[in-house]
């Protein structure tokens, strides 16, 4: 297979995969408190109250849209995703992606790189490059690029804040409704027994709001966080790359600046060094 439609095959093969992580510390979460409420001799349907979730999760969706405008919150919702899957890629992947094209246009010349842009499923890496292949120059190719990831990471803090800002809302929420819920307790203080079952049942409420502030409001906005310091630091490789790319670096030069990234991300598996 020529390189060109080689490299247009890798570009295309890529996709998220979901993360295990955020998957399983739900399961793990939820699993313990079931788990431990049944050793205390309770029963899931304890906690099972649809007024209670009424009340806690209108209240915190409520709440959230008062303080948020609307198009922040549409975003938000849509970095949902990134709380259960990862990212397509990783530093190494980036690397050798960008290894593949800076040999191509040493052989072909980066005009011939116009053919390969459509088949890149990264936005920033293909708007950078498409910059270079229409002879931008490197620094101006920079300069807009940085503007990009500059404008990404406030779009993405204002998003996390919405996440942060239910986990604030749904504890208190959740006292609303356990006071609430006491109020009805009170109109039967004549009946011992439906007094005990009216407080258990109000506290619930509390228990949600509590729970999903730190199950999963505050956990989630702290994944948004850290996944869009990745792309941001994805992208910034990502750039380094396209600029050697338009100055006619060799690519053995390229690979050793851009190796360089993943010597302070360990997690990244480096890529092989071979000669191409």
């Amino acid at each position: 297979m020529p390189d060109s439609k080689r490299i247009k095959s890798d570009l295309r093969s890529r996709g998220p995969r979901p993360d295990y992580a955020t998957i399983a510390g739900l399961l793990i979460a939820l699993g313990g408190m079931a788990a431990g409420l049944v050793l205390e001799g309770g029963k899931l349907r304890d906690i099972a109250q649809m007024t209670a979730a009424m009340i806690v999760f209108g209240g915190t969706v409520g709440a959230v849209m008062i303080t948020t405008p609307v198009s922040v919150l549409v975003r938000a919702a849509r970095q949902l995703r990134q709380v259960f899957v990862s990212g397509p890629e990783s530093m190494a992947d980036r690397i050798e992606e960008i290894i593949g094209l800076s040999i191509e246009a040493r052989k072909n010349g980066i005009v011939k790189l116009d053919s390969l842009t459509p088949a890149i499923q990264d936005p920033f890496l293909r708007k950078a490059l498409e910059l270079a292949v229409d002879g931008v120059e490197p620094a101006r190719i920079r300069n807009i690029m940085e503007l990009e990831i500059e404008l990404f990471e406030q779009n993405a803090e204002a998003e996390a804040r919405v996440f942060e800002s239910a986990g604030g809302y749904a504890p208190t929420i959740g006292i609303i409704g356990a006071v609430l819920g006491l109020i009805q307790v009170m109109k039967n203080l004549a009946n011992l027994d439906e007094v005990g079952r009216g407080i258990a049942v109000a506290f619930v409420a509390t228990i949600y709001g509590v729970g999903s502030a730190n199950i999963f409001f505050l956990p989630a906005a702290s994944k948004i966080k850290a996944r869009a310091q990745e792309i941001v630091r994805s992208r910034e490789l990502m750039l380094e790359g396209v600029i050697c790319i338009a100055e006619r670096v060799n690519h053995r030069l390229i690979r050793l600046k851009l190796e360089a990234w993943l010597e302070s991300h360990p997690e990244a598996p480096a890529p092989a060094l071979a000669d191409n």
